[in-house]
């Protein structure tokens, strides 16, 4: 397993070694000593999500808040997404940007995305399947967004705006000067 830093503070990028022969591959997707030894951070996972998404479905920016701030360890299954942190600390020297990597069942990547952070991702192929590990457990009363098309971040998301299916709290999510998420 290989930590790659990113040009956000403490959101990592997580590449396996994979092992292949002709019988197909094996890898090591997550191991908790070795992800605390590489980064300095916590690797306790609670809770395991799966979404499966057709294509031009954006999902984001969501983030949960408080005492349930979650960190997220996220991966494609199946499928290719582009992946996107946000990283909404204000006492952060990278408070307002943001960090987007294509996640792909080839490439096997994973992003660690702290707390404190806004996550969110749009599906390139017919469909993918997304994995997100979370240290905190879900919380509704928690949950906060940004409009995953504020003119401040500018994100670029990899698909036309035409082509993008979106929830309706996707849609009304507060800007990000609001600073209501």
């Amino acid at each position: 397993m290989k930590i790659k830093e990113t040009p956000l503070k403490d959101c990592y990028i997580i590449e396996p070694t994979v092992f292949e022969d002709d019988r197909g591959y094996f890898f090591e997707k997550y191991n908790e000593k070795r992800f605390e030894e590489l980064t300095g951070m916590n690797g306790h996972f609670v809770q395991d999500n799966i979404s499966k998404s057709s294509f031009g479905v954006l999902r984001g920016i969501h983030l949960q808040k408080g005492e349930h701030a979650q960190a997220k360890l996220v991966s494609c299954l199946e499928g290719k997404v582009w992946d996107v942190a946000v990283d909404l600390r204000e006492d952060s020297p990278t408070f307002g940007k943001w960090f987007g990597i294509e996640l792909t069942a080839e490439n096997k990547l994973q992003l660690y995305v702290p707390r404190g952070f806004g996550h969110g991702f749009s599906v390139l192929t017919e469909t993918a399947v997304f994995s997100y590990k979370c240290d905190n457990f879900y919380n509704k009363e928690s949950e906060g967004s940004v409009r995953y098309n504020d003119k401040d971040l500018n994100i670029d998301w990899k698909i036309e705006e035409k082509d993008m299916v979106l929830s309706d709290k996707d849609q009304n999510a507060p800007d990000f000067k609001a600073k209501n998420y």
